[in-house]
């Protein structure tokens, strides 16, 4: 069954608003959620991998993963 769109216009004809089926809206509101999340984790990961690119054009030394991991283990055992 396809959504059925019902537009607004102002006084001139143009577009000024939607109305679309409540369940459509929280369709398109979930796909929101993901793609936003998603976007938060690429987002991370490119700021990680800048940050490792300048570290190393530095000549700074890096934590290694195990490191990092370990570092948590032994947080969580506190």
């Amino acid at each position: 069954m396809p959504t059925v769109l019902t537009y607004i216009f102002d006084d001139n004809g143009h577009k000024i608003s939607v109305l679309i089926p409540v369940k459509t809206w929280k369709a398109l509101n979930g796909k929101y959620k993901k793609l936003k999340k998603k976007l938060s984790v690429l987002t991370g990961i490119q700021h990680g991998i800048t940050e490792v690119k300048e570290h190393r054009s530095k000549g700074k030394s890096l934590q290694t993963s195990s490191d990092f991991l370990s570092e948590g283990n032994n947080y969580n055992k506190k």
